[in-house]
């Protein structure tokens, strides 16, 4: 019987397959069935800043300016009373949540600044959360704002909610720094013990003929996963963090390939809510299926066994590889691509 179990943040879980923070886990019930249907841990939905502390000062400059120049600029952000629940709700959420079910749970804290509201990290642990996923979300629209003080913004958030807590905390991220090693190793001096990569960040749509800009919400693609594979194979190993991949996770080759990068975890929101909770059941009977066929007695055994400091060609995450995927396409005489 081959085992399953995984170490994350400091916590044994019984397999490596977590529903991320969604709304599959914003209320008892939903929680008591994501455990029912298999679930190793559970990350609460996020509980965002604005609605700890209204209108944040930040989000209030850089989106809200100009609302009032046009009617349908009022319509662009939920008022935050009636998203979700409120803080106080939330947090007795996680306690209620943690009487009811035998498994790990994760606070989710969504924020871009400083400030009281990261004083929620610290009633979340006081409330039971098994550890916190600090869940940041920002996008620099002033042509002013360095590249240098949006890092230093996220180092700011990560420390002040550390401060606040004892439990684990991991962070959830982006993909756009200039040097993402450099700030996954600055996040860890931090106080982070994890790093999930990576957060979606969602895309407006634009309709020619209403000439509108709407929000849009679109369940990731399988094919999304390649980012996150590719950066933690290159960062296992040398940043001594537990990582989590997210976005694109749907399948047990997903989990596999993830496992193999260096993940502790692999984190599955999309396909839950395409197809149902208890696909997260069948993801694992299927991984393990797959690792008894191939003889593999332990997850542990397989974890960062496909990261760069282990495949035979550790190029083939990096620029050297450049050259030799282009060269790998091939054309007939007429100019179209042959496979």
């Amino acid at each position: 019987m081959v085992d399953l179990t995984t170490t994350y943040l400091g916590l044994v879980l019984k397999h490596p397959v977590v529903p991320s923070a969604s709304p599959l886990s914003d209320g008892l019930d939903k929680i008591k069935r994501l455990e029912d249907a298999g679930a190793a841990a559970i990350v609460m939905y996020s509980l965002f800043e604005e609605q700890i502390v209204g209108e944040s000062h930040i989000l209030d400059h850089y989106l809200s300016y100009g609302s009032e120049s046009f009617a349908e600029a009022l319509d662009y952000f939920p008022e935050m009373d009636s998203y979700n629940v409120g803080p106080q709700a939330y947090v007795e959420l996680i306690r209620k949540a943690k009487e009811a079910v035998d498994i790990p749970v994760i606070g989710s804290l969504n924020g871009v600044s400083t400030g009281g509201w990261v004083e929620y990290a610290h009633m979340m642990q006081e409330a039971g959360a098994d550890a916190l996923e600090l869940n940041i979300y920002y996008i620099p629209t002033d042509a002013a704002m360095t590249g240098a003080e949006v890092e230093q913004m996220y180092l700011d958030v990560v420390h002040d909610v550390k401060a606040n807590i004892s439990i684990p905390l991991s962070v959830k991220l982006g993909p756009h720094f200039s040097s993402l090693p450099n700030m996954a190793m600055r996040l860890a001096k931090a106080g982070a013990v994890g790093l999930v990569l990576f957060k979606r960040f969602y895309h407006p749509v634009f309709y020619l003929e209403a000439l509108e800009v709407v929000p849009n919400l679109t369940l990731s693609s399988a094919w999304e996963m390649r980012l996150p594979l590719r950066w933690v194979s290159i960062l296992n190993g040398k940043v001594p963090v537990d990582f989590a991949i997210t976005s694109g996770v749907h399948s047990y080759e997903d989990v596999l390939k993830g496992l193999m990068a260096g993940a502790k975890v692999t984190m599955m929101a999309s396909e839950l809510l395409r197809n149902g909770v208890q696909r997260m059941g069948l993801v694992v009977q299927e991984m393990a299926r797959w690792l008894e066929e191939h003889e593999y007695v332990s997850v542990q055994q397989m974890q960062g066994s496909m990261s760069q400091e282990k495949v035979a060609e550790p190029a083939a995450f990096e620029r050297a590889n450049y050259m030799k995927v282009l060269q790998s396409w091939k054309f007939d005489p007429t100019g179209v691509l042959k496979r």
